[in-house]
């Protein structure tokens, strides 16, 4: 480590073979036997590595611009290095010079690619770095769209002039692959996404799947097909590159993914549901959907991924629940007059109680004075959903028992979950759909109250047992209402009597 001055200035100050042996030691420096030395050779603030590094990018030798890339790779792996190199003072040269490489078609295409996939785990950079569009000196900026040299259309350059069905494992294949990877992660901003919907980049994603030879059962894990339905996905979330994903004919493509039971077969389903498939295309009456994307739920609020398809935090709450709400909007959707609602598929007790929690564990959370909290407090988005979700789902949650009885668990559990909603309604994060869904969900539910209704009391009944467990105060969403107060200033206290300054005797 003591060595690093003097080879980043030969690397800054010599050529070819010089600089090229320099690049390769403090390659060595951070290789994978030298793992303890990636921090400290970008954080310390003793060495500025990444500078001499860029600027090796631009180098015409193969040898010295290979052992630069690969050197990048292994300091972009650990989170406290990520931040300094996509958003220090180093980044426009770290990113400018990756873009350069790429740009030129270079065979080290795919290491740059890599090393860009691995700066954009950290979500706090990928606004910044899709900006990234660089202009010459004294040059006004230009906005990334107007821009052949910025990251994005230097990505989108690449997957056009990508061979419909490129090699594998050929340098062009794996350039490809891994900017795949890396528009992934990109796209999960949905400023990002508006930006990737104005570009032919989801119509080359889905090209990607529509080409494919392979069936989804053998995708692995990092594959482009993998890569590419996780863009979808993620594009197919965002309003900016929703339609763009409907043109290119996204809908048609993923369709028959869906009846894959595994990971493949849920990334599908959640887009299709977000892209607005019909619910008859849903796979056996819409079953298999509810069944993976509720789970799906769950894990993430349990902190745990599903073992052989996903690891906890591949997929956001925000997601999962947006999926749950549109699955219950196209299900109700294709009610007809026959009685029993789609969305019975959707409303098992289970569910209907984990969108409770969600929307009260918000509640919660913004209120100063209660007691407990969730160990998992959702974000404002999952809440709106979840919300949204239940008032979709309300023809089967409130279907009456058979025969029609009274309950007074239901009453109980129509007063609670009602006030729950209204509480949320009136929260100053929630927005103007948030607020319409639960307060006509509240109306609704409230106006339910006095018949069974079987499906709520099971589904508010595993909410309460929730609550219980996670210490949290029972009496949060009971009506605090018990009468009237009253003293003696009313309409009547004109009258000598009652006024307390008279000199009335009351017998």
């Amino acid at each position: 480590m003591e060595d690093i001055p003097e080879l980043l200035e030969t690397m800054m100050n010599e050529k070819r073979e010089k600089s090229a042996a320099a690049t390769k030691r403090i390659y060595e420096l951070c290789d994978v036997g030298h793992k303890q030395n990636r921090v400290p050779m970008v954080c310390s603030g003793k060495y500025d590595v990444l500078t001499p590094l860029a600027q090796c990018l631009t180098q015409e030798s193969g040898d010295g611009r290979h052992l630069a890339c690969l050197a990048l790779n292994n300091l972009s792996i650990p989170t406290e290095n990520k931040r300094v190199m996509a958003l220090g003072p180093s980044s426009s040269a770290v990113i400018g010079g990756l873009c350069k490489v790429i740009a030129e078609d270079k065979q080290e295409s795919y290491l740059c690619c890599i090393c860009l996939m691995n700066l954009s785990f950290l979500e706090a950079s990928i606004t910044t770095m899709l900006q990234h569009s660089p202009v010459p000196e004294g040059k006004d900026p230009k906005p990334p769209l107007d821009n052949p040299e910025s990251l994005i259309r230097i990505l989108e350059k690449l997957l056009k002039n990508a061979p419909a069905v490129p090699k594998s494992g050929s340098g062009k294949s794996e350039g490809v692959r891994w900017a795949c990877g890396l528009i992934k992660n990109l796209a999960k901003s949905e400023e990002n996404a508006a930006l990737f919907g104005k570009t032919d980049i989801p119509k080359c994603v889905v090209d990607n799947i529509k080409n494919t030879s392979a069936p989804p059962s053998r995708w692995t894990s990092n594959s482009l097909e993998d890569f590419s339905l996780f863009v979808i996905l993620n594009l197919a979330q965002w309003p900016g590159s929703r339609e763009a994903l409907i043109k290119a004919g996204a809908i048609d493509v993923i369709k028959p993914i869906m009846a894959e039971g595994d990971l493949q077969g849920l990334k599908a389903t959640m887009a299709c549901a977000f892209l607005g498939t019909s619910w008859g295309d849903f796979p056996e009456s819409g079953s298999t959907a509810a069944k993976s994307v509720s789970e799906l739920m769950t894990n993430i609020i349990e902190k745990k991924g599903k073992d052989g398809q996903y690891a906890y935090g591949v997929f956001k709450l925000y997601t999962s629940t947006k999926a749950y709400r549109d699955l219950s909007a196209a299900a109700r959707a294709a009610d007809g007059d026959s009685g029993d609602s789609n969305t019975k598929v959707l409303a098992v007790p289970s569910a209907v109680a984990l969108c409770m929690q969600i929307v009260s564990d918000l509640v919660l959370a913004a209120d100063d004075e209660a007691n407990g909290g969730s160990k998992y407090v959702p974000d404002v988005k999952s809440a709106e959903y979840s919300a949204a979700a239940i008032q979709n789902m309300l023809p089967a949650i409130l279907q009456a028992g058979d025969p029609p009885r009274k309950s007074i668990q239901s009453e109980k559990a129509c007063g609670e979950i009602s006030t729950m909603l209204m509480q949320y309604a009136q929260l100053s994060g929630t927005s103007a759909e948030g607020k319409e869904c639960a307060l006509k969900a509240a109306e609704e539910i409230k106006a339910a109250a006095g018949s069974a209704r079987p499906i709520l009391e099971i589904s508010h009944d595993l909410w309460t047992q929730y609550r219980k467990r996670e210490g949290q105060p029972l009496d949060q969403f009971i009506s605090q209402e018990k009468g009237i107060e009253v003293d003696e200033s009313g309409p009547l206290d004109f009258l000598p009597c009652v006024n307390s300054d008279s000199s009335c005797n009351i017998l």
